[in-house]
């Protein structure tokens, strides 16, 4: 679409996908003691620094999950989107995955601040060298969630191709 960034383009399409935030019940991740990552339902999930560092050794793209204590939205993706099978056997085997609640720390109010985070919860793609791709708000259902991963990964995003026309051969339209 002329004149409007890809992030731009994508987050009205998957606005129908998307709820405003309310209350639900789930449990928050737990940072694990003395290491790098969050205990959780998989996927792993990582720190911010510890995720950055491993997507630039292994040259997979990061996937961040912003989130706060208190937002009954984003236990509800934790509980009915990322404990998905489907989800996390692909984050698992295509994302370095980094959990980040701005709440915790000025340093990382500031990395959100740097992506525009503005609610929550908000899933921010990025490259294997930390630069943005995409940033999507709300929450996602499983269904409209694999896609996205889809195009993120496997590089249709990057290649140019419109989210609409790749969520259409997907369907075998």
């Amino acid at each position: 679409m002329k004149g409007l960034s890809r992030a731009a383009w994508l987050a009205p399409l998957l606005a129908g996908a998307l709820v405003f935030p309310g209350m639900a019940e789930g449990q928050a991740a737990k940072k694990s003691a003395g290491s790098g990552e969050i205990a959780s339902a998989e996927p792993v999930w990582r720190q911010w620094q510890a995720g950055l560092q491993e997507a630039s050794r292994t040259g997979r793209p990061i996937l961040v999950d912003v989130y706060t204590d208190w937002c009954g939205w984003c236990r509800r993706m934790d509980r009915d989107t990322y404990a998905q099978a489907p989800i996390r056997d692909y984050l698992g085997g295509h994302y370095v995955t980094v959990k980040l609640n701005p709440e915790q720390s000025s340093e990382l109010r500031a990395v959100a601040n740097r992506f525009r985070v503005s609610g929550y919860p908000t899933t921010i793609f990025l490259r294997s060298n930390g630069d943005h791709l995409l940033t999507v708000p709300g929450y996602i259902p499983d269904k409209d969630f694999l896609p996205v991963l889809r195009y993120v990964a496997e590089g249709h995003m990057e290649r140019g191709v419109e989210f609409e026309t790749f969520r259409k051969q997907l369907d075998g339209h």
